[in-house]
C-alpha cells in the first residue's frame, strides 16, 4: 500500500472516532473533538476541556489491514450466544491486558 493510501485510511477511522464523539455528546461543539493532521505527534483526536469531562479517554486510532486482532474477534462474536455482546481480551509479553469491543457498544458504555 502507498503511504498516501495508508494516511487516508488512519484519517478516514480518526473522522468516523470523532464524529462518534459528537453524536454521543450533543452538547459539544465540532471544535471541542477534533481530528488531528496524520504525521502529528500526540493524541489522534484533540479534545477540549469540556469534551475531555465528558469524555475521559485518550484516542490513539490505527487503521491497517495486518492485524490479527480481527481474527480473534470474529472468534469472539463467532462463539457468542445470541444477545451477548463479545469482548476480546488481549495481552502481549510484559504488557497490560486490553479489551477490544465495537466502537458502537462501547459508546453506548460512556455515554450511560
Amino acid at each position: 500500500m502507498k503511504t498516501a493510501s495508508g494516511k487516508a485510511k488512519g484519517r478516514k477511522l480518526q473522522q468516523i472516532v470523532r464524529d462518534k464523539i459528537l453524536e454521543a455528546f450533543p452538547t459539544l461543539e465540532p471544535d471541542d473533538c477534533r481530528s488531528t493532521s496524520m504525521g502529528a505527534s500526540g493524541e489522534d483526536i484533540q479534545l477540549s476541556p469540556a469534551a475531555r469531562k465528558l469524555f475521559p479517554y485518550s484516542v490513539e486510532a490505527k487503521a491497517r489491514a495486518s492485524i490479527s486482532v480481527y481474527a480473534w474477534y470474529q472468534q469472539a462474536k463467532t462463539n457468542a450466544p445470541k444477545g451477548m455482546e463479545p469482548l476480546l481480551v488481549i495481552k502481549q509479553n510484559y504488557g497490560k491486558p486490553l479489551v477490544v469491543v465495537d466502537l458502537d457498544h462501547y459508546m453506548g458504555l460512556v455515554t450511560k
